[in-house]
């Protein structure tokens, strides 16, 4: 009789429409998007007190947003070659569109190779792989590789400080203009710290970059001509592994300067230094105290029982998530506590990937990240003979 009053059921629920989002108990993030939400009112762990030589400052971990420190993080200020953390960001998501490839060639135009300040001295009309032009971009800070690549990639330099600029308004940096995509001087031509950290943060979501900006010395145009790293941290501090230095006589001494220890990747960026030591005494100042007192925890995944859903061929779906690496104040209680809360009324049909629940995670009773539990597989909606055939065994099997 159970089984029989099942299939009766199933069939009143094929008519009901009943949608996968039920219940929205938390806002939505994207599947594969950054799965961490920090309350703003968690209270902070840590204070930093020392000294930083410099106009403005901004300290946050990657993984979760977090702000650690921030000293005059909105200032709108000249950001010199730092700006190439923006242009360095449009040319690897150009790589992952496959709009470009590392094998393409660049051809050096004569603007190209007017460019002064940092530079790898390209001539007009030479040839170079785009691998070894955004080398001398990352690692030589070269204005004269900045724009044959912008070049490249959008036909003109305004072409791609346009797309600079909107890049820039998609990420919320409400205190950026980009003038050009090498960082020379122009008074409409700035950014503030906080934005800074902002699109460090994007950039290093593309692993491959790393690959560049640890390097210490390399060669481009067949070993004949020698790079060296501006960014000093990459020698001399441990873990460092990005991100860009910046210098002209109005911007000061500037820096992002990324590290990454024990799964903890922090960002601190720092402008408008009297001196070059004091930029990276001061980022080194921000990430010893970053690393000394927080650290990186990821939960161990909770095993989640299959998830009942109305109308579908199957009528349990297989749930996971992946749950998020919290930053957590080193010497304290950091035991995560994680609660499942699953949406009412799934139905089908119900695609790979989509959110049919959240789990909050709590340290210490206070709330610090959400992830969305997800779908592992697909399950179609039941046809209708699909369903009176599963009815006609559910009756047979009764008698």
């Amino acid at each position: 009789m159970k089984r029989f009053l099942s299939a009766a059921l199933a069939v009143l629920l094929l008519l009901l429409p009943v949608s996968v989002y039920a219940t929205e108990e938390a806002p939505l993030y994207p599947y594969g998007d950054a799965a961490a939400y920090w309350y703003e009112e968690y209270e902070e762990a840590a204070e930093f007190t020392g000294d930083l030589k410099v106009k403005s400052a901004y300290l946050t971990d990657y993984g979760t947003g977090r702000v650690l420190y921030a000293f005059n993080e909105n200032e709108r200020r000249p950001i010199a070659s730092v700006t190439k953390i923006m242009t360095t960001l449009l040319v690897f998501e150009a790589l992952d569109d496959g709009r470009i490839s590392y094998g393409d060639t660049v051809t050096v135009s004569d603007y190209a190779a007017s460019m002064g300040g940092s530079q790898v001295y390209l001539e007009p009309g030479e040839q170079m792989e785009l691998r070894d032009m955004l080398k001398a971009l990352i690692v030589s800070s070269a204005n004269d590789a900045t724009v044959a690549l912008a070049e490249h990639i959008a036909g003109s330099v305004e072409t791609f400080t346009s797309m600079m600029n909107n890049r820039a308004h998609e990420l919320g940096m409400d205190n950026t203009h980009f003038a050009n995509p090498h960082g020379l001087d122009d008074e409409n031509h700035y950014s503030s710290a906080k934005d800074v950290a902002i699109m460090t943060r994007e950039l290093l979501s593309h692993p491959d970059v790393t690959d560049f900006t640890t390097i210490w010395m390399d060669t481009i145009r067949g070993g004949e001509f020698g790079l060296a790293n501006t960014n000093k941290l990459i020698r001399f501090y441990n873990g460092a592994n990005g991100m860009k230095t910046g210098f002209t006589n109005t911007a000061g001494f500037c820096l992002s300067g990324t590290a990454l220890r024990d799964g903890l990747q922090l960002i601190a960026v720092v402008l408008g230094g009297e001196t070059s030591d004091d930029r990276f005494a001061a980022v080194k100042k921000l990430l010893d105290f970053g690393f000394a007192n927080y650290c990186a925890v990821t939960p161990e995944r909770l095993q989640i029982e299959d998830l009942f859903i109305s109308g579908g061929t199957d009528n349990y779906l297989s749930v996971t998530y992946d749950p998020p690496a919290l930053l957590l104040e080193k010497g304290k209680n950091n035991e995560a506590e994680q609660r499942v809360v699953m949406n009412d009324n799934v139905a089908a049909p119900v695609s790979e990937g989509d959110r049919v629940g959240t789990v909050y995670i709590t340290v210490g009773g206070e709330p610090v990240a959400e992830c969305p539990v997800y779908a592992q597989e697909s399950i179609p909606r039941i046809g209708f003979w699909e369903l009176l055939g599963r009815v006609w065994r559910e009756m047979l099997g009764f008698l």
